[in-house]
């Protein structure tokens, strides 16, 4: 476990991932015909991920789709920040449910939901709302350093990897090319 703290602690981003994260946009278009299917794998492919890492927050899947449904937000940007600032909520101030590292960690919440509902209003209005549409431009105003984009575009990459694995099992087994 320490050498994964470590490695997104010291990992750099390489410029595949910058360019990525320009045209990747953070909010989530829900005028999709299988909406509700389409975000049923979303809340599992959270929830198994959660689960992997021994998180707390799994039980509060339902929290991240519906604050990502309010605020239109991409589902899986709130839980991949969790991943990157706490590993998930498990390295967080004791007693104050804050994973996502919010006023540098130091904002208390009352529980999981409030943070999740908290963070996403705020990631809507603070940053969205004033232009930072993708990942790197809402990471430079989150965090001072450079690599925070990448570290989260990683975490956004094991949910949409674990949510491809739900359609092949509840699919149509299509094979992607």
């Amino acid at each position: 476990m320490i050498t994964i703290t470590l490695f997104f602690v010291v990992a750099k981003p390489v410029s595949a991932e910058k360019v990525a994260g320009h045209s990747a946009s953070m909010t989530y278009n829900l005028s999709n015909s299988n909406k509700s299917e389409d975000l049923f794998k979303k809340k599992l492919a959270i929830k198994r991920v959660l689960e992997k890492y021994d998180s707390d927050m799994a039980e509060v899947t339902d929290s991240f789709i519906n604050t990502a449904v309010t605020y239109d937000l991409d589902p899986y940007l709130l839980p991949s920040i969790a991943g990157l600032e706490s590993f998930f909520g498990r390295f967080t101030m004791p007693g104050s449910y804050n994973p996502f590292g919010w006023g540098r960690g130091l904002v208390p919440f009352e529980n999981w939901e409030q943070a999740i509902e908290t963070v996403g209003k705020g990631i809507r209005e603070n940053y969205i709302d004033k232009g930072a549409q993708t990942i790197d431009e809402i990471g430079a105003i989150y965090c001072e350093g450079n690599t925070w984009a990448g570290k989260v575009r990683f975490f956004m990459d094991e949910f949409k990897a674990e949510e491809e694995k739900i359609q092949l099992l509840l699919g149509d087994n299509t094979v992607k090319l």
